[in-house]
């Protein structure tokens, strides 16, 4: 049988996504939404259609059967899958492709490219899935590189040690989400760390990246599941020692942990897991307006409750979604548990809702404690537009629209001012750019200080300019974000896109102890250059 390859160009395989009816609809809809002419659908790009300039360099022989030069190979690693990645890749545009990717089976093949991408002067880009929607996996454009490589660890990809003593097990870094929940399965544990990119992204990659995942309370980051690490440098093998807690110092963990594979190359990991929970409960709960909803959210954040989904959609959100016609927010709520039912639970979130105006269903319309329950109603569409969202991604990049996301974090006191503004600055940046277009919000996490809102922007593009749309877009928002006080990410990475504001953000003298720590260990700078730091 002939393998399914995934799309050099987008997200998942090469027979996946809408096919060419349900695209026309989508252009329809598109065009009728915007009063927009008939929307083009470009073809997607083929290897055929790629001019790749040659390899500059060529792996030695003795690593030679663990490298590939192909069209599609370097193509399909030198871009992630952010909306900047999917409209460059429907212009055939690359420029600057990787010269070669490799692929080690084990850790000491690992080492040896390293040492070798060392001794040559050449850039070596960590990839894990490749989902990265900041700039996270591309070559760098400058420097004095002969050349630059692309080291996938998809071959890493098992389940090593399990101690279920302890809820934790050993894994390497290059697995995917889907098998690595297949591997804990058969012993009733989980990592419940469901991002978005699930399906295409690693444990490496999750933590190399801090990750923002399934639970949007409490385990919010992968940060809280890791137990140790193992890492590949070019100065040598850095293993943290497995332990529940430490106080000894600064945690050597915490080093690596949002790195984005500056510092080095994660192989293993030892993770905190959970069991599979079997008790669930959950709800959707309509608020007048946003603001009300987040009322609520900040009520049950701060009574520690700590449910698994607390997603306020506002009524833009919900409408795209299905969820409901438009006309109001919409609160996502679900908890869940392996070892107990979860009544009081749900019935004091719900209370925190009617306190500020949520229409809290009636006791019949609640979810079932099963796994389908979940998957019904105002919930049960949320769920499966959150998951089919990444699908439909270049379709409409193919059909010239202007569609992308920034998300941030801010405390509950600054929150409803903060929240104003940034809506004010996108929606005229949106209008003065292109014409028109729309500006939706919901929270994908919540803490007990405040929330984690995520703005996705839609809109008309001019063929050919789209990119610079977006980019004046988004530099505006960002600008307005970051002199609110707010976070330039949450959970997306800094990556390339997000340097210059992360660079205003972090405090002066840490940013001159990464710098020391890069130089440390990886002393020819030539772990992902250009990311967090300068090399």
């Amino acid at each position: 049988m002939t393998e399914r390859r995934r799309k050099f160009w987008g997200w998942g395989y090469e027979n996946q996504g809408p096919n060419p009816d349900q695209q026309k609809k989508m252009a329809e809809r598109m065009a009728s939404r915007f009063g927009l002419p008939e929307l083009e659908i470009l073809p997607h790009p083929t290897e055929a259609e790629l001019n790749l300039r040659p390899p500059r360099v060529q792996a030695p022989d003795s690593l030679a059967p663990i490298f590939s030069a192909s069209t599609y190979d370097r193509a399909a690693h030198t871009y992630g899958r952010g909306f900047r990645d999917l409209v460059r890749a429907y212009r055939r545009y690359y420029p600057n492709p990787f010269d070669l990717v490799a692929y080690p089976r084990d850790e000491q093949e690992l080492v040896r490219i390293l040492e070798w991408c060392d001794r040559e002067r050449l850039a070596a880009s960590p990839y894990g899935g490749g989902s990265s929607v900041v700039g996270g996996v591309e070559p760098p454009n400058e420097g004095s590189y002969r050349g630059a490589v692309s080291i996938d660890l998809g071959k890493l990809d098992r389940v090593l040690e399990i101690d279920r003593a302890s809820r934790a097990a050993r894994i390497q870094a290059g697995v995917f989400g889907p098998a690595l929940e297949e591997q804990l399965r058969p012993h009733g544990l989980t990592l419940r760390h469901f991002p978005q990119s699930f399906e295409f992204s690693s444990l490496g990659g999750w933590i190399a990246t801090r990750s923002g995942g399934h639970f949007a309370t409490l385990y919010t980051h992968i940060d809280d599941f890791v137990e140790s690490l193992r890492v590949v440098t070019p100065s040598g093998i850095v293993e943290s020692r497995r332990l529940p807690g430490s106080g000894a110092g600064p945690s050597p963990d915490r080093m690596f942990i949002g790195s984005e594979g500056i510092l080095g190359i994660i192989t293993e990991a030892w993770m905190r897991l959970q069991d599979r929970p079997t008790f669930r409960a959950g709800a959707s709960v309509p608020f007048v307006d946003f603001l009300a909803g987040a009322k609520a959210v900040r009520a049950i954040s701060q009574a520690g409750l700590y449910p698994a989904n607390c997603r306020l959609l506002d009524p833009g959100e919900a409408l795209n979604a299905g969820a409901n016609d438009g006309e109001a927010a919409v609160l996502v709520l679900a908890f869940e548990s392996a070892d107990h039912p979860l009544d009081p639970w749900i019935k004091r979130a719900l209370e925190c809702c009617a306190d500020f105006g949520g229409q809290v269903p009636k006791a019949s319309a609640l979810s079932s404690s099963t796994s389908a329950g979940m998957r019904e109603g105002e919930a049960g569409a949320w769920r499966q537009a959150f998951l089919n969202a990444p699908y439909l991604m270049d379709t409409v990049a193919a059909m010239g629209m202007v569609s992308d996301t920034f998300e941030t974090a801010i405390t509950w006191d600054r929150f409803e001012n903060f929240h104003r503004a940034l809506m004010e600055t996108a929606r005229l940046a949106v209008t003065r750019i292109c014409g028109a277009g729309t500006v939706t919000v919901r929270f994908t996490h919540a803490y007990p200080d405040g929330a984690a809102p995520y703005y996705t922007v839609l809109a008309p593009g001019r063929r050919g300019s789209e990119l610079e749309q977006w980019d004046e877009i988004k530099a505006a928002v960002s600008e307005e974000l970051i002199k609110l006080g707010g976070t330039i990410t949450h959970h997306h990475a800094v990556g390339r896109y997000h340097r210059e504001w992360y660079d205003r953000q972090r405090p002066e003298g840490f940013a001159r102890a990464l710098t020391a720590a890069k130089r440390a260990l990886d002393p020819n700078a030539i772990l992902n250059p250009g990311v967090l730091v300068e090399p």
